[in-house]
């Protein structure tokens, strides 16, 4: 069944090329959606796949890229979007 996650990040997540990374794993997991920087220094996503899909994709995100210090990760379902792609948004 598909989901759609929305995921606060925080820690150290910005400058570390977080958004980069999670655009990359989401395109080889074959999930949809979006990556932003919040103001507050924490990173945005919201994502669309299949539930398992989803959970590999939000353990990645427990650990980041190397360069990333990650705090916390609050997971929220929502309904679905519909997205045909996942970017970084700005």
């Amino acid at each position: 069944m598909i989901k759609h996650y929305k995921i606060t990040v925080t820690g150290s997540v910005q400058g570390v090329g977080f958004r980069y990374s999670v655009r990359n794993i989401a395109h080889n997991l074959g999930i949809s959606g979006f990556v932003k920087n919040l103001y507050d220094g924490s990173v945005y996503i919201e994502a669309e796949a299949e539930q398992n899909i989803l959970a590999q994709f939000v353990d990645w995100c427990k650990q980041g890229p190397k360069m990333a210090i990650v705090e916390h990760v609050d997971i929220k379902e929502a309904e679905l979007n519909g997205f045909l792609l996942f970017e970084v948004r700005y």
